[in-house]
């Protein structure tokens, strides 16, 4: 098993790409060409991110850090896919958290930030690929490109010292009428194998699962991502957050953020899915 340091790596090069900000309701509220370039420097004991952003209409900013270890609140898995964020939800402070996930000569990453109030207050798309390829984006996402069966293993790391868990995933999707959508997801090996059942209703570009208590929207968005959280967190609830990344017409790839009923961060979960039946 790679160590964090040796994951981290997967991410060098330069990254070419832009920062599009969203409202919880998907409208595009700005886009902001950029520059990412991780490089290792000081006989490769550092590695230095220099972040050039573009924004319309306004002079260069530039913002430059460096690491000699990963810190702690950012994790990362084997594929070199991280994730970093609030370890903890406290009420009446922001909450947020960032995703990055890597395919070949692309990443996508999210930002999903949360007010005061613990609700929903805005998402940035980072759509990056590395500088001198030619990697096409793929589609803005609908929910007709997610029907059908997809099957996919699951690595679950933690922030503590338990070692990774892997087990296999079983998503089904399929439209019940014009106006709702019926998933079925089950995961985990022999007896701890759990299946849970719910129906989105379709609103455009984003599916509302709110027969719960806490009321989850999956908004639908370029480049085939996905956003996956609660409109608005309330306390005494477990609940995730995710980005979804349909990187080929039947390859997906899901990071999730999952956080107990107290807020505190339990863990992180890379799933890699192939659809093996089309509704």
């Amino acid at each position: 098993m790679r160590s964090q340091w040796e994951c981290l790596l997967k991410n060098l090069g330069e990254w070419q790409g832009s920062f599009t900000q969203f409202s919880p309701d998907g409208e595009q509220l700005g886009d902001t060409p950029s520059i990412l370039n991780l490089e290792e420097v000081k006989e490769n004991q550092t590695v230095r991110l220099t972040l050039r952003r573009f924004p319309p209409n306004q002079p260069e900013k530039q913002q430059v850090l460096e690491f000699t270890d990963v810190e702690q609140n950012i994790m990362f898995c084997e594929t070199g896919a991280f994730s970093q964020g609030s370890t903890q939800w406290i009420a009446s402070s922001q909450f947020w958290a960032e995703f990055a996930l890597i395919e070949g000569d692309r990443r996508l990453r999210l930002v999903q930030m949360f007010n005061q109030a613990h609700q929903l207050s805005w998402l940035t798309l980072i759509r990056e690929k590395l500088a001198g390829t030619d990697a096409p984006e793929r589609p803005a996402l609908t929910w007709e490109q997610l029907l059908g069966e997809w099957q996919g293993e699951a690595v679950t790391i933690y922030p503590d010292s338990r070692s990774p868990e892997t087990y296999s995933t079983h998503l089904k999707l399929q439209q019940e009428d014009h106006h709702h959508l019926v998933q079925q997801l089950k995961f985990g090996t022999g007896t701890s194998v759990r299946t849970i059942t719910s129906t989105a209703r379709i609103d455009g570009s984003i599916l509302h699962f709110d027969q719960s208590t806490l009321p989850v929207q999956v908004l639908l968005l370029p480049d085939g991502a996905s956003s996956n959280c609660p409109r608005e967190v309330k306390p005494g609830h477990r609940f995730v957050l995710e980005i979804g990344w349909l990187y080929q017409p039947d390859h997906r790839q899901r990071l999730i953020r999952s956080y107990s009923d107290k807020g505190d961060f339990l863990s992180l979960t890379l799933v890699k899915e192939e659809r093996v039946k089309r509704f």
